[in-house]
């Protein structure tokens, strides 16, 4: 990892990563607040709301596909200057979204804007790691991530009542204004670090070929399919299950972004203690919680304490799977890290469809949740694939180590 040549003072690497979060939390405002404002959308643009969900499949679309390419193709730009260019493409995208005329620009816009979703957090990640001591690389992530997790309890609400009393577009504008400020802080904090000698397409490329980078993917799909398949249907099942009102569904949602900041927090402290070890206690705390959860919605003071921590358990993986990402790509650092915002959107799609599969079947609200465990029961088994790789290639080691010295 590419260190800068004068190290920071504590408080300066705070404000750098303080500058890449508010990046972050721009970012989730705007892919979380879609949701709150679909019914306003469609009708502004004349479709109806199953076509005006296109608007977020289309965005997740662009974040899928841009993250393994801009960071791949951006491998030789220096690692600030392509953070920067990566959220002036996303200003630049949000404010085309408040300008475009109709639904098929507004398609067009989404899908731009979700571009450097990716490529920028995996670009930041790898910034704010090398600000740091190895040892503290999964908190310094976990604060970077942190802007995306407060978004749902500040940015989210905030510009889903902008947008409901005062127009949709300017939910837009408010984005484009914190890409801004993003970018006056990245200039004003991100040191300029030095491109490594080896960077380049190729070498970024070459992290595809790395089984523990698939596999590491493949845990965050699978996993983090479980708390996508009950985030999705959260609001029918407290009002459904629970039988709480749907003016509730507002503490509801913020108890479930709560849940995420303490996540998030917690994540990255364990995450520093052991990568790996740390996903697969995550990975079975998971699996027992919304195991918990699909028994504990009938009662409504339990529904509420199991929503905050279902958020909590969800995002303890997030710091983990970067940080792990870093490790088995050392020479790649940008595009691993930037495939697992990738990875994360396909989950994003994952756990819904298998969440309303099994509804649509009659096995009712809770079932989305016994779907989520299971998910996370078989992300911890490709977690124990990757531990006994690892093993077998240490051991591997070894054995040539001690041949060749004798």
């Amino acid at each position: 990892m590419t260190k800068t040549a004068a190290p920071l003072s504590p408080r300066h690497t705070a404000f750098a990563i303080a500058s890449l979060a508010i990046g972050g939390f721009g970012i989730g405002t705007v892919e979380f607040a879609m949701m709150g404002l679909l019914p306003n959308i469609a009708q502004g643009v004349h479709v109806s709301i199953p076509e005006a969900g296109h608007l977020i499949s289309s965005y997740a679309l662009g974040v899928v596909v841009g993250a393994p390419v801009l960071a791949a193709v951006g491998a030789r730009i220096r690692r600030k200057t392509l953070v920067t260019l990566l959220m002036v493409l996303f200003t630049v995208a949000n404010l085309s979204s408040y300008f475009a005329a109709d639904y098929p620009a507004l398609l067009l816009t989404r899908f731009i804007a979700g571009l450097p979703h990716g490529a920028y957090f995996g670009v930041a990640a790898v910034i704010v790691a090398s600000l740091v001591a190895p040892t503290k690389r999964g908190r310094a992530i976990s604060m970077l991530m942190l802007g995306l997790s407060i978004a749902n309890v500040v940015g989210v609400p905030l510009a889903t009542l902008i947008g409901q009393q005062l127009g949709w577009r300017l939910m837009f504008v408010l984005v484009a204004l914190l890409g801004v400020l993003t970018l006056v802080s990245i200039r004003r904090f991100v040191p300029l670090m030095p491109v490594p000698q080896d960077a380049g397409l190729r070498s970024e490329l070459g992290a595809l070929k790395r089984l523990q980078v698939w596999l590491t993917l493949l845990i965050g799909i699978v996993g983090f399919g479980g708390f996508f398949a009950v985030y999705a249907y959260i609001a029918p099942t407290m009002t459904n299950v629970a039988g709480f009102p749907a003016s509730f569904l507002p503490i509801v949602v913020a108890l479930y972004g709560l849940g995420m900041v303490t996540g998030n927090v917690i994540g990255g402290r364990i995450a520093d203690k052991s990568v790996l070890g740390s996903i697969f206690a995550v990975m079975a705390f998971i699996a027992a919680m919304l195991l918990i959860y699909s028994a504990a919605v009938h009662v409504q003071w339990a529904a509420l304490l199991m929503v905050f921590v279902v958020g909590a358990a969800g995002a303890m993986l997030i710091p983990a799977l970067q940080t792990r990402l870093l490790d088995v790509s050392p020479d790649a650092p940008a595009l691993a890290s930037s495939l697992n915002h990738s990875a994360l959107n396909v989950a994003n799609a994952l756990g819904p469809f298998l969440g309303g599969l099994v509804i649509t079947l009659g096995w009712g609200y809770t079932a989305p949740a016994l779907i989520g465990a299971a998910l996370a029961v078989l992300g911890l088994g490709i977690a124990a694939v990757s531990g006994l790789v690892d093993v077998r290639r240490r051991r591997s080691k070894a054995v040539l180590l001690v041949s060749t010295t004798v």
